[in-house]
């Protein structure tokens, strides 16, 4: 299929291209900046176009020449992104449509029950949902918590938060269930939806291991060789948490604040694990979390293990945002301390 990815030069649809072409698609890659598409080694086995969800124009030129469009535009470092995603998948459902594309995957966050009061991120994300479902093209809605992969933001929260506090504190509200899921398991999932024929619908994926979010700060830390004791902050306000985070992490405050807000939800499977049920035979084991962070954590690069047979997709990469990584890494399964503060993205992928 020719398949159009927006978000192409995003943590995902980066690291999903490789997938995409090792399955024989046509890729088109869409991007607002065609000049990026130069920084991937994907960037003379696709076709770039150019989109922009502010332009309409562009969004139906580009949907125009797929048979399947993948959606992976999220805009929570914006103003009213809520307003803003739901417009642009308004306009790229009105286009896929128009000309006749056969399905749309969207990879989605998780929702809570309908009764819990949402935040902008899980509601934006809903909105989303409802805008392809209700469309007449066949819609496939993956609906994700944690990725746990170098160079994910929610992976990158975690690794600040251990990384930069000698003690963690754990406000009192922070102590839902999450159920991340590796990078590669993701990537496996879309490329399942898009090999098969289209299943209309929402599904839950998530990984292994249901456990708490402050758990999950110390499975880090364990690995990481670090000690960080915990203690509980009772009566701390959401906006206070979220922006104490963006400045501990020196992560985009919006983005930030917005993930922030969505750990009041437990965000675990609710409905069958799409990862181990309608995609299981695509995905085969699933990644568990002690390895998802181990292998995010390594800095050498692993032959064969995503489509081309080049990098693991749970390392970092260079083209990964500038305040990705951190200042812990393992070589050869040692744990290893950057002495400059920091383990540059070159180090950790290097080029070849």
């Amino acid at each position: 299929m020719r398949i159009l990815v927006t978000g192409s030069t995003g943590y995902i649809g980066s690291r999903l291209i490789p997938f995409l072409l090792g399955d024989g698609h046509v890729v088109l890659a869409a991007m607002r900046d065609d000049s990026k598409a130069s920084s991937f080694a994907w960037n003379e086995d696709v076709t770039p176009v150019h989109f922009d969800i502010t332009d309409h124009d562009s969004i139906d030129s580009a949907v125009s020449g797929a048979d399947a469009v993948v959606y992976l535009v999220h805009s929570m470092d914006d103003g009213d992104f809520v307003k803003k995603d739901r417009e642009a998948a308004q306009a790229v459902a009105a286009a896929a449509e128009k000309h006749g594309v056969g399905r749309i995957v969207y990879l989605s966050g998780h929702v809570p029950d309908d009764d819990i009061e949402l935040s902008d991120h899980i509601r934006s994300r809903l909105q989303v949902e409802e805008v392809f479902l209700n469309s007449s093209v066949p819609a496939t809605v993956l609906r994700a918590a944690i990725i746990l992969g170098a160079g994910s933001t929610s992976f990158e929260l975690v690794r600040k938060m251990v990384e930069r506090l000698p003690v963690t504190p754990v406000p009192s509200w922070m102590v839902n269930k999450v159920q991340p899921i590796a990078t590669t398991d993701v990537l496996q999932i879309i490329a399942a939806a898009l090999k098969a024929d289209p299943i209309a619908g929402s599904f839950d994926i998530g990984g292994t291991e249901v456990l708490t979010y402050p758990e999950l700060l110390s499975r880090y830390a364990d690995i990481a060789g670090l000690a960080r004791p915990q203690f509980r902050v009772p009566l701390v306000p959401t906006p206070v948490v979220g922006r104490a985070v963006a400045t501990i992490t020196g992560m985009p405050p919006g983005t930030v604040i917005s993930l922030v807000d969505s750990l009041h939800h437990d965000m675990v499977v609710r409905r069958g694990n799409a990862a181990t049920d309608t995609f299981a035979d695509a995905v085969g084991e699933l990644v568990g979390i002690d390895e998802s962070i181990r292998r995010s954590l390594e800095t050498s690069t692993h032959d064969g293990t995503d489509a081309e047979g080049t990098t693991d997709p749970q390392s970092a990469a260079d083209t990964d945002p500038s305040w990705a990584g951190g200042v812990v890494s393992l070589q050869d399964g040692d744990v290893v301390h950057s002495p400059t503060g920091k383990i540059s993205r070159a180090m950790l992928h290097p080029k070849s």
